[in-house]
């Protein structure tokens, strides 16, 4: 984070998306692996997305992986992961993650935007799924407030849902 008024280096919250916050998708590189494995969701969610280590290792064993760092104003903030099957095609949001003291800040919403934007742009595009715990704490209001409706389909004990692109 950035230094504090008093230049102490306290740490500061990024500006909200709706205060002008510029939220991208940054390649994670070996400078910044380790600020984005620090970052961790809320006491309570962790049972929802894998810690972003883990997402990391998941990723060196699957060659249709797809990730990138969130940052707000320059802040690293969450992290974000896909599948991306060309040849079926199927496009799968793995993880999204915004850190505990990043939350309901837009920033979540505006990276899925964007990467909404990145999936139209691959061959035979024409969905985006993801899927999430069945849980009253769970992240289907966000997916659901997003435009993506459940299929009926259950994969691992999680409920699989659409985005028409």
């Amino acid at each position: 984070m950035t230094e504090g008024p008093d230049g102490e280096g306290a740490p500061t919250t990024p500006r909200s998306v709706t205060e002008g916050a510029v939220v991208e998708l940054r390649e994670v590189t070996r400078e910044t692996v380790r600020a984005i494995c620090r970052l961790e969701v809320a006491p309570g969610q962790s049972a929802f997305v894998a810690p972003n280590a883990v997402s990391f290792a998941e990723a060196y064993f699957e060659p249709r992986a797809w990730f990138r760092a969130i940052y707000a104003d320059n802040e690293p903030v969450g992290f974000a992961m896909l599948s991306l099957d060309t040849e079926k095609p199927e496009y799968y949001l793995w993880r999204l993650m915004i850190a505990a003291g990043s939350q309901r800040r837009g920033y979540g919403r505006a990276a899925l935007a964007l990467i909404v934007r990145h999936v139209r742009t691959l061959p035979g595009a024409t969905e985006l799924l993801v899927s999430w715990v069945p849980d009253d704490a769970g992240p289907e209001p966000f997916y659901r407030g997003l435009g993506f409706i459940p299929t009926g389909e259950i994969h691992e004990g999680e409920v699989v849902a659409r985005l028409t692109l």
